[in-house]
């Protein structure tokens, strides 16, 4: 099987919109996990995608901005909302890399219940806030609803120097140009385009986390091996692709 090469741009074009969306003041932390402990978690039809035989589980909070249909325009209120996800790394059968979602934390309880039903994305509704001072942005998070109740954290991260040239390993965790999830008995992937992330360097400054082992993932172990930050990107989904043969 062919795997399409990891690109800063999307590899394939998105000729009609079915979504459009901003995401901005983007954290990303990453850490090692082992192919084997996440393969039985992710869709049929797809493996865990590897970089130098490890795959990642990332932690990613930011704020949704502008969340619409079709071409937009986006919602002012609905649409925009924090939102925090614990992801994972896929392959499918026709060499599509992609992210699968365990979790998603949102502020809005309607995009929750829409996206839990028209796709099945694991959305949960949480109590949610962004502050910033500075470069140092601060994101807290408390599950409402479904459960486990409570279940959350807080993230502090200083955002540093804009990055010239990503690293290999900061194209393989950032660069992703589509997600694969399982809804209505199939497994689909959903394709988007963005312009090329502006990353920047990242510390982080503080970490209190239940979101990664709420997901069904070991406890992270140790801190992440990748810290970093985006101002973000507006993204366009396509329609979903064919239907994967498993």
């Amino acid at each position: 099987m062919d795997v399409e090469p990891v690109t800063a741009l999307a590899p394939r074009g998105v000729r009609r919109s079915i979504l459009v969306q901003g995401w901005h003041d983007l954290a990303f932390l990453h850490w090692p996990v082992r192919p084997e402990s996440v393969a039985p978690l992710l869709p049929a039809g797809t493996r865990p995608d590897l970089l130098d035989g490890v795959s990642y589980v990332g932690l990613i909070a930011f704020r949704m901005v502008g969340v619409g249909l079709l071409g937009g325009p986006g919602l002012p209120y609905l649409g925009t909302f924090c939102e925090t996800n614990v992801r994972l790394y896929s392959v499918d059968a026709a060499g599509r890399r992609g992210v699968v979602f365990r979790s998603l934390e949102a502020a809005r309880l309607l995009p929750v219940l829409v996206a839990r039903a028209s796709l099945r994305l694991p959305y949960m509704w949480s109590r949610m806030r962004l502050e910033r001072d500075g470069d140092v942005y601060t994101y807290t998070c408390r599950r409402r609803w479904p459960g486990p109740r409570g279940v959350g954290g807080r993230m502090v991260v200083r955002a540093g120097a804009a990055i010239a040239e990503p690293s290999p390993l900061e194209h393989f965790l950032t660069a992703r140009w589509g997600l694969h999830v399982r809804a209505h008995g199939r497994t689909i992937y959903l394709p988007n385009v963005h312009p090329p992330w502006p990353l920047r360097r990242a510390e982080l400054c503080h970490l209190d986390d239940g979101l990664v082992a709420a997901a069904g993932l070991p406890a992270p172990d140790g801190p992440p091996v990748s810290v970093l930050f985006s101002p973000g990107v507006a993204v366009r989904f396509g329609p979903a692709a064919p239907r994967l043969r498993v």
